[in-house]
């Protein structure tokens, strides 16, 4: 019995073997040797920057505008124009890092406002998050007629409110101690339900894009451009262009 085990062990020693068969078998042969190398690893983000509002939390929009009772409810023209163009004035994130910007017109209804104001409420963790919103509530009216009603006899009764929106208009923002691939999933998700194009953003988006468009304004070598083109006449184009292609430059049709 003795002699068995002596030439087990033998053959062991004799047995060829490679240096990957020795770390992953036999651990007696392995040398560990501690070394202290420097990782490469962004810093934390800070969030000195941060002020949370008094509500954190989205607040409810009434579903009609609040008049008093001596007061008609006006009946308004479609004034498409309110839908038209580019936003001039609320197009830049003022109060949170992210926010919901809409790349095209339309026009936002009281349920769309409920959608926002109920998924961002569920889904943030307001004890370290806020969320406000840039636009108001619904206040241009809509009148539609009843089904089946003959024309004429003046216009319709008020069906419902709307808000206009304008291309570049910033819908909601969302700010804390959080970041962008955390916000991204939920504000994405109402991005894509609402009546009209938009897109999630955040300042170091608008920057960059902004600088862009400016280094290709600079370094275009094209001598050709929808502008000039247009009041040019360059082949007639003049003759099919839109009067507000004259004022956009065919950005926003």
């Amino acid at each position: 019995m003795f002699s068995r085990k002596i030439h087990r062990a033998f053959a062991r020693l004799t047995t060829p073997f490679h240096t990957s068969d020795l770390c992953r078998t036999d651990t007696r042969f392995m040398n560990y040797v501690p070394v202290a190398t420097l990782m490469k690893c962004d810093p934390p983000p800070t969030y000195d920057h941060v002020e949370y509002p008094e509500k954190r939390r989205l607040k409810f929009f009434p579903k009609v505008p609040d008049l008093t009772s001596s007061t008609r409810p006006a009946k308004m023209a479609r004034r498409l124009f309110d839908m038209r163009g580019p936003e001039l004035v609320h197009n830049k994130i003022q109060y949170g890092d992210f926010a919901i910007q809409a790349t095209g017109g339309g026009k936002l209804r009281w349920g769309h406002l409920e959608m926002i104001r109920m998924t961002l409420n569920r889904k943030m963790d307001d004890s370290r998050m806020f969320a406000i919103w840039r636009i108001s509530q619904p206040w241009k009216s809509v009148s539609k007629k009843g089904q089946g009603k003959r024309m004429g006899s003046g216009k319709g009764p008020i069906d419902h409110y709307v808000f206009p929106v304008k291309a570049g208009r910033m819908i909601v923002e969302v700010g804390g101690k959080c970041e962008f691939k955390e916000v991204y999933p939920f504000m994405n998700q109402i991005a894509k339900i609402l009546p009209f194009k938009a897109r999630v953003v955040d300042r170091e988006f608008l920057e960059k894009e902004k600088e862009q468009e400016k280094w290709i304004e600079e370094n275009n070598i094209n001598p050709f451009n929808f502008k000039d083109c247009i009041r040019k006449n360059y082949l007639g184009c003049s003759t099919w262009v839109s009067p507000y292609d004259f004022i956009f430059n065919g950005k926003h049709r």
